[in-house]
């Protein structure tokens, strides 16, 4: 028996998110550990990466699966939150009409500027 499951991946800085949602109880799990832990108890972290699900009301029907990786703990948190929203595209295209006007579904494409030569830093 084989469950249906929507996938999509997110990116924010140098971090990348691997998101696979599937019908269940609402459980988070991030690098096969409980989602809570991942991201410290952040009760800011946990809250936005389930926004594009609370926006739907679907918090509890679907069971979020994250391989994330790269970066720091805030960039992983919006990369899985872009890859949510995705993910909840995939499943259903009329939801895209309410997660466009929120930004859920918009990159943040801003990322670490490069050194430039002759300079110690990127801008100084």
């Amino acid at each position: 028996m084989s469950t249906i499951a929507y996938t999509a991946i997110g990116r924010r800085k140098e971090a990348v998110a691997k998101v696979k949602l599937q019908p269940g109880t609402g459980e988070l799990t991030v690098n096969e550990k409980p989602g809570e832990l991942y991201f410290q108890y952040n009760s800011q972290y946990l809250n936005d990466l389930r926004a594009p699900l609370t926006t739907l009301g679907l918090v509890n029907d679907y069971d979020i699966h994250v391989t994330a990786s790269g970066g720091g703990v805030k960039g992983q948190t919006d990369a899985v939150k872009l890859a949510v929203a995705r993910a909840v595209c995939n499943m259903a295209s009329e939801k895209r009409a309410t997660l466009k006007p929120e930004g859920y579904l918009t990159r943040d494409y801003r990322a670490k500027e490069r050194k430039k030569y002759g300079l110690k830093k990127a801008r100084k």
